[in-house]
């Protein structure tokens, strides 16, 4: 019986940063054997016959500049919602997608990538830099009182197979109290759940002298990580949109280092808390 090809899927709108998106989905391609499939998304339905046109250019300009033709799908509808439409129709395992960061007073840019990736059931790696090298082996895993961590931990079991990647776990520092209790036993999971599957990891405690966001944007550009894993905040609000969730920090993070969000799934919740 013939294996179903894994499939990552690129948001390509004709950007550098759409490029970049395009080179770490290669790595990602070669190291677990899966499919690149760039996904363009117009307005109109009127609009799809250019863009599949303008879409043939692209691919032949990357197949003649790295020697790879990836496949490609354009829809109309809204880029909030058929990005991850098609996500779902075609089992993708990851969706990369570049960004610019945060600019200007209303952080347009920032909270648009933030406003694609929540809701979506796969997981969004979001960069802002070309590939340094061509594996992620070093990778930041914030833990802290959260009990939507759980599924997290898989995805740094998947970085730890595939590229070998050492997880610099760090947590928050916090005075006594319930949060610190339930960050411990967070930690102590943890551990546990790397350790029974073999995958290397070190812990860090934070200053505590900011918000935990940005300290965990200070540890990765000081060990120079390779990738951020962090979770989306639960329910985000339309506050959090214009004023800046935490997750927009870590994404539109100075260094541009990648970022891979994954979303909490209520659909998992009958398997226990991550405490």
């Amino acid at each position: 019986m013939e294996s179903i090809k894994r499939s990552l899927l690129v948001a390509w709108d004709f950007s550098n940063v759409a490029e970049y998106a395009f080179d770490h989905a290669s790595i990602f391609a070669e190291n677990v054997d899966a499919e690149v499939i760039l996904v363009h998304i117009v307005k109109k339905e009127s609009q799809i016959e250019e863009a599949k046109n303008k879409m043939a250019e692209a691919v032949e300009g990357i197949y003649k500049e790295k020697n790879v033709r990836p496949d490609f799908i354009v829809r109309d509808g809204s880029i909030f919602t058929t990005i991850n439409d098609v996500a779902k129709e075609m089992n993708a395992m990851l969706v990369l997608m570049g960004t610019h960061g945060i600019k200007g007073m209303q952080k347009l840019t920032g909270s648009w990538a933030l406003k694609v990736i929540v809701g979506s059931r796969v997981p969004f790696i979001v960069v802002q830099a070309p590939p340094v090298q061509k594996k992620y082996s070093s990778v930041v895993l914030p833990v802290d009182f959260k009990k939507e961590n759980k599924e997290k931990l898989s995805w740094a079991e998947f970085l730890g197979k595939f590229f070998r990647a050492k997880m610099r776990i760090i947590t928050p520092k916090m005075p006594e109290g319930q949060m610190l209790q339930r960050t411990k036993a967070n930690l102590v999971f943890a551990k546990k759940y790397l350790e029974n599957r073999g995958i290397d990891y070190e812990i860090d405690t934070a200053d505590g002298g900011n918000d935990f966001a940005m300290e965990t944007v200070d540890f990765a550009k000081r060990i120079d990580a390779d990738i951020i894993l962090i979770m989306t905040t639960k329910n985000i609000s339309f506050q959090d949109y214009m004023l800046g969730a935490h997750e927009q920090f870590v994404i539109a993070n100075s260094a541009h280092i990648p970022v891979m969000c994954v979303n909490p799934r209520t659909d998992l919740s009958k398997y226990g808390s991550f405490y």
